[in-house]
């Protein structure tokens, strides 16, 4: 159940966001944060999403608002996060469009039980041949078969810059600090490696890699994708 299934946290709180991240991916899950509902819909724009872990309380449209807005044209199944336990905020959740809800605080394994649950009850997605696919200017790369596409043809990669735009592409606009990159990609050599990977990388997705349109550097914190 796990190997392909690809989760989308939202939750405006960076810390919670980034150890519900961590903790899933040790699990077995793929998974992709989002700071708001804004955040949220462009991450779905690109990526297919098997479940949604959504935070009630955020800032501008809250987790009530996104999950009745996007029921009217997506059944992703939503399992909700709330400091709130009470019946009635319960209620509001599972009427608003969500398939599970727990409160906050909540121990890490009956949150992974909770998603096994939901997905076990949620019908096989159709999703569509694109769903996995992420524009990357005259480019694609498709995240189930870990290929970089150009049209039709597949383009050729190391295992290193296969695993480093896997990456940064199953979370698109979310900076990624050199030592995050390391881990994920099992980087050998540290930070300047990385830094050589990403240049071998740029040369063959950007239209000028001195000038880098996608793959970008954001000084002191790391790399960023930002697909088309």
């Amino acid at each position: 159940m796990t190997a392909d299934t690809h989760i989308l946290v939202v939750d405006d709180d960076d810390r919670l966001r980034d150890l519900l991240r961590d903790y899933l991916r040790k699990e077995g899950f793929m998974v992709t944060g989002a700071a708001d509902a804004a955040d949220a819909r462009a991450k779905m724009a690109g990526l297919h999403f098997d479940l949604i872990v959504l935070d009630i309380m955020m800032p501008g449209e809250t987790g009530l608002e996104f999950a009745a807005s996007l029921r009217l044209s997506n059944r992703t199944p939503i399992l909700m996060l709330t400091a709130m336990g009470e019946t009635e905020s319960r209620i509001a959740g599972l009427e608003a469009g969500a398939d599970d809800y727990l409160s906050k605080p909540f121990e890490p394994r009956e949150l992974v039980l909770r998603i096994q649950s939901i997905l076990r009850r949620a019908p096989e997605p159709e999703a569509p041949m694109s769903a996995a696919l992420v524009e990357i200017g005259q480019f694609r790369f498709d995240l189930a078969r870990e290929l970089l596409l150009d049209g039709d043809t597949p383009m050729r990669l190391t295992t290193t810059e296969t695993a480093l735009l896997r990456a940064l592409a199953s979370e698109p606009g979310r900076i990624m600090s050199r030592e995050e990159l390391t881990q994920l990609c099992e980087i050998e050599g540290g930070d300047r490696t990385v830094d050589v990977q990403v240049t071998r990388l740029r040369r063959k997705i950007e239209p000028d890699p001195r000038l880098p349109r996608y793959l970008q550097t954001i000084r002191g914190r790391g790399y960023v994708l930002r697909p088309d």
